[in-house]
């Protein structure tokens, strides 16, 4: 579900034959399809490992594939792309001058009126999941760590085996970073709405009506703002503003 819904977001608010830079794009789940699509696509990642997975699976060389931290595209020219994908490195990005910058050079690397599509972890969904890995990996979790992500959203992960480092902000830190960095919101969104978790049931069910139904429904909710907080992945959808 999160890759079907992620897709009806870009068919959404992205047309055809555009320059995409896809950071973090790991092994290419979202460059692959798009660059098939018959856009031009650079694909980003800060992992060698997943860059070399990317280019394996990208029978017909269609992606440019980069490895590149998040906070420095100093490989990229100034207003390059129409399009960048922001798909995971605010997950991670613990300190908000690393967030500030890699934000800001994805404005530096858009076109006027380019879009960004970010997805990040809501503090209440995230915060939470710190609860229930205590409860499976309780190596990983500890008092300290376990107040400290519900009092800043950030956690830092106690063993070597996991989630590193993980940073949970609420919809309204996304919207105010984001407007500071030159950005005017679209939409503020969860990903899978209230399917979220609920996939497995969602697609075991035969009445077609009914399934299209639901996922007409979680479209129609997906920017409710209980939702996006609670949800495991939310998204930023937004638009380089013409003069910042």
């Amino acid at each position: 579900m999160e890759y079907e819904m992620t897709m009806r977001i870009f068919a959404k608010y992205m047309s055809e034959d555009k320059t995409i830079l896809d950071l973090g794009g790991g092994a290419g789940v979202y460059s692959i399809p798009l660059a098939k699509a018959g856009n031009k696509v650079y694909l980003a990642d800060l992992s060698e490992r997943l860059i070399e997975v990317a280019k394996e699976a990208d029978e017909e060389k269609l992606l440019t594939c980069n490895v590149v931290n998040a906070t420095d595209l100093s490989i990229y020219e100034d207003s390059m792309f129409d399009t960048v994908l922001l798909m995971g490195p605010l997950y991670h990005l613990l300190e908000a001058s690393e967030r500030e910058q890699c934000v800001r050079e994805c404005y530096r690397v858009l076109k006027r009126g380019g879009r960004i599509f970010a997805s990040f972890i809501p503090y209440l969904s995230g915060s939470i999941a710190i609860v229930e890995r205590y409860i499976g990996h309780p190596e990983q979790v500890d008092i300290n760590n376990l107040k400290e992500v519900f009092a800043s959203g950030r956690f830092r992960n106690n063993a070597n085996s996991g989630f590193q480092e993980g940073y949970y902000p609420t919809s309204k830190e996304i919207e105010k970073m984001f407007d500071d960095c030159g950005f005017s919101k679209l939409e503020i969104r969860s990903i899978r709405g209230f399917g979220d978790r609920r996939e497995e049931y969602i697609y075991k069910i035969k009445d077609e009506a009914i399934r299209d139904e639901i996922f007409s429904l979680v479209e129609k909710t997906a920017s409710d703002e209980c939702i996006v907080e609670t949800c495991s992945h939310a998204m930023y959808i937004g638009e380089k503003k013409e003069k910042y």
